[in-house]
């Protein structure tokens, strides 16, 4: 299938967007997002990726205001500034970027891969990735395992939940306090481990779902309690910390329900809120969000600065494989195109020839041998020079060319290929004349090729063109 289609993307982040304004552009699932995308007009293809501090989505289209008016409802509620908009080739910088831990509140932070991957998933599982988001996609999974593996990116502080940690630390005594981690997914396991090596001396985590949260108490070095999510309240009335991080659409600890729990940090890095931000009005809570986390993290960035650096250039490096990767399937699809086309031609001709031979004498096996490898011979011939010059159009993002032999040799193409994706989003087309008709590129053949050597098919959509 040809891969036709430019990636057009939305991004609501920490970056630009207050958590309030990520919550609002974000769905209830993944599997949801992708598959409201797919019934929008001109979308053939849908991914989304949802964390604590960030939601995106993108889709792939025939042309790029296509691709804008999809994404469009996502953000109708949120503040034009908080919303980052991306072409084609800004999309599949960013996507590596994120997989990489660039635009990760926390530089280089590890959670975000395996956040990526599980998005992937669910995206695929909606039906929404088709070959050209397979190929950007696993581009970014492979340059977030690069970074990981070959920069120092995730070095110190790597994650929300050891950044919610060192912000307690600041706050409050941990050596020798209890604590209370509520959710049992990977945050509230990485946050847990952290408490750990900050030195508290029980762990009570709480989660709707209690095997959950055995597993991490199983899992940690101090006393650890699993409770259910109902107990979480009166939980928090033991903790000098509690940190909240689960995936439930509505307050898990509310206001009164913190009324008495006396001098407690309440850190709160769920997306939507788990911790009613009201609740820092009682006497002695202090309630942080992953805004709050931002000044913990300015050392960490300060140190990952050189790996930074050397990760976007792995970046450039890798964005210059995945384009090259895209023009050459553009063109190899043309030259298969080409090659059917030839090979049809080719069969029904040679069975005529065999039909008036055998007519005037039974042919022999060597015979019909030499015939049908002079004719293999002929089609490799005559197509070696357009090969190469489609090639080379794939590589000079000559689209123009690439789609006429689209055109002449697959009757069933009736569409244009995207331009080379530049940030306008507009497609190239066929040459015209000055009075707007196509040109004749009957004379564009290559060296040594002549109208009476092409097949008869290709020879009558050559002037008809």
């Amino acid at each position: 299938m040809m891969q036709i289609g430019v990636i057009t993307g939305l991004s609501v982040s920490h970056t630009t967007a207050s958590v309030d304004e990520i919550e609002l552009a974000s769905c209830e699932t993944v599997d949801d997002r992708v598959s409201e995308l797919l019934t929008k007009p001109g979308v053939s293809e849908a991914f989304a990726l949802q964390t604590c501090n960030r939601s995106e989505a993108y889709v792939v289209t025939d042309r790029a205001d296509q691709g804008r008016a999809a994404l469009t409802d996502i953000v109708t509620d949120v503040r034009e500034g908080a919303v980052e908009h991306m072409d084609h080739e800004a999309s599949l910088r960013h996507l590596m970027r994120v997989a990489a831990g660039l635009e990760s509140l926390v530089l280089g932070e590890d959670q975000i891969i395996g956040q990526f991957k599980t998005a992937v998933e669910a995206s695929r599982s909606a039906g929404g990735i088709g070959p050209l988001l397979e190929d950007a996609i696993m581009k970014a999974v492979h340059v977030g395992e690069r970074a990981r593996t070959e920069t120092e990116i995730n070095e110190g502080v790597v994650s929300l939940g050891s950044a919610a940690v060192e912000l307690a630390s600041q706050e409050t005594d941990l050596e020798g306090a209890t604590a209370l981690v509520v959710g049992a997914g990977e945050m509230g396991s990485l946050a847990a481990k952290s408490l750990v090596s900050a030195g508290v001396d029980r762990i009570l985590v709480a989660n709707r779902t209690i095997p959950h949260a055995t597993h991490i108490a199983e899992t940690i070095d101090v006393e650890a309690t699993a409770i259910g999510l109902d107990a979480a309240p009166a939980a928090a009335e033991t903790a000098a910390v509690v940190i909240a991080a689960t995936g439930s659409p509505e307050y898990v600890l509310e206001t009164d329900a913190l009324a008495a729990v006396g001098e407690t940090i309440c850190i709160d890095l769920a997306q939507p809120r788990d911790i009613d931000p009201a609740a820092a009005d009682v006497d002695g809570v202090a309630v942080y969000d992953i805004d709050a986390l931002e000044s913990v993290t300015e050392s960490t960035h300060r140190r990952r600065e050189a790996a930074a650096r050397a990760v976007e250039a792995m970046i450039d490096e890798e964005f210059d494989r995945l384009t090259a990767l895209f023009k050459r399937k553009r063109a190899d699809e043309a030259i298969s195109s080409m090659y059917e086309s030839a090979e049809r031609v080719k069969n029904r001709e040679v069975a005529t020839a065999f039909a008036k031979l055998d007519a005037r004498g039974e042919l022999t096996d060597d015979q019909r041998e030499v015939i049908e490898s002079l004719a293999d011979s002929l089609v490799s011939q005559l197509l070696s020079a357009p090969t190469k010059s489609l090639r080379d159009a794939a590589a000079e993002d000559d689209w123009t060319t690439i789609q006429t032999a689209m055109q002449l040799f697959n009757p069933e193409f009736g569409g244009e290929l995207p331009s080379n994706t530049d940030s306008s989003g507009s497609t190239d087309r066929t040459p015209s004349d000055s009075a707007g008709r196509p040109k004749d590129r009957s004379d564009e053949l290559p060296d040594g090729v002549s109208h009476d050597e092409l097949p008869a098919d290709v020879l009558e959509q050559l002037s008809s063109e």
